[in-house]
């Protein structure tokens, strides 16, 4: 299995001990050692909406404020996956590859198939295990992606089935706890492992900064005029209490767009750690960003003026593992904030989840999932909230 789907499944194991698989199925092939691998997942979810219409309530699958309820099959927040990875050693060099597809598993519309298909990765790596390896081409981003990884709806749904069916995912915790570390073209140098510590840095694809949010008048797009720098370190221990703990950080210049607003600079850091102990776990995160958004890196990060918004997201998990039989149980709150400035219609957008979970594997690969979830956002005075039940399951292999 390529090495972004085991760290979707090890964040999986990790947060929830399923006995998902590891391995994927290895084809030699000549000097080369093929590995395809994967994920399978489907979700039957129910979600009733109640409150108002806040601003850009959407993204986070709390409908327009109109619709009662809705019942969707969808996939959760791992998309489907299809990855095909190959290693060699040539020349004193580890070398590799993967390649992926992700489909999703939810159509809404009669004869439209083919529009939600996602392609995350596309890249080689080469190095050795006495310097590291280097990565080029286009895969999982630097920063917020041990929050992802930890999360424990990464086997499940949590939030925008609501709004998200037809879609090649649901968000999870994104956006309600942790930005999304989202699919990036990057340079990327890894370290070794040394005796537990790790480090991560790398040059990403700029992006541009957008708005979205109709409580600013004006335009406050901008150009990504620079690359992103993105880099992360984490310590890992096992044991009778193992863990990890880890930061990461991003920075981007952005470009002014439109008359008076110059040039500025997106940037975030974040730390987190998750505890495993007696079959309990527990996760700790925390986030903060200036001009980076709170859902989608450099979404609604600048107000109508260039200015930028402030923001900072934080979520805490707990599960535990039913001795004998290998049933998850979880339970996680997650906040993320929005802080407008002066010319904004908005003091601060809060978006919030509460989501409790079951997660049952029957098989090595195969696991059940149950979820409620209860996302909200407020802003100043209005609020609006989804409340969503799913029922699915998951297949690694």
């Amino acid at each position: 299995m390529n090495k972004q789907v085991k760290l979707a499944v090890a964040g999986a194991v990790l947060a929830l001990g399923s006995t998902a698989a590891n391995a994927g199925i290895m084809i030699p092939a000549g000097d080369w050692t093929l590995d395809i691998g994967g994920i399978v997942n489907a979700y039957y979810t129910h979600t009733n909406f109640s409150g108002d219409s806040p601003a850009g309530a959407a993204p986070l699958g709390l409908g327009d404020g109109d619709a009662e309820s809705t019942s969707n099959i969808t996939t959760g927040l791992l998309p489907n996956y299809l990855s095909v990875s190959g290693k060699t050693r040539q020349n004193d060099l580890d070398v590799g590859f993967t390649i992926s597809i992700n489909p999703g598993a939810s159509t809404t519309q009669a004869g439209k198939q083919g529009s939600h298909q996602e392609n995350r990765q596309a890249f080689l790596t080469f190095g050795d295990k006495s310097w590291g390896s280097i990565k080029v081409g286009k895969d999982l981003g630097i920063y917020a992606s041990d929050a992802i990884l930890n999360d424990m709806t990464l086997l499940g749904v949590g939030s925008g089935a609501g709004s998200l069916a037809g879609n090649t995912t649901t968000l999870g915790r994104i956006g309600t706890g942790f930005m999304y570390a989202d699919w990036k073209s990057q340079v990327a140098y890894t370290s070794p492992n040394w005796n537990g510590f790790s480090f991560t840095a790398g040059v990403t694809q700029g992006w541009n900064a957008v708005a979205t949010l109709a409580t600013s008048a004006g335009s406050t797009e901008r150009s990504g005029s620079s690359p992103a720098f993105e880099a992360k370190a984490s310590y890992e221990w096992a044991g009778d209490v193992g863990g990890k703990v880890w930061t990461s950080a991003m920075t981007q210049k952005v470009e002014g767009f439109g008359a008076g607003i110059g040039d500025d600079r997106a940037t975030a850091w974040d730390v987190g750690t998750t505890v495993n102990v007696a079959g309990f776990g527990l996760t700790g995160y925390y986030g903060k960003g200036d001009g980076i958004g709170q859902t989608l890196q450099l979404f609604d990060g600048f107000d109508s003026t260039g200015r930028s918004r402030d923001s900072d997201q934080w979520y805490a998990q707990a599960t535990y593992t039913l001795p004998g039989v290998g049933t998850k149980l979880g339970l996680s709150y997650g906040e993320s904030t929005l802080d407008g400035n002066s010319v904004d219609a908005f003091d601060e957008i809060e978006d919030s989840m509460w989501t409790v979970g079951a997660y049952h594997p029957i098989t090595k690969h195969l696991n059940l999932v149950a979820e409620y979830s209860q996302s909200e956002r407020e802003v100043d005075s209005a609020q609006a909230e989804a409340k969503t039940i799913s029922l699915g399951a998951i297949l690694f292999f």
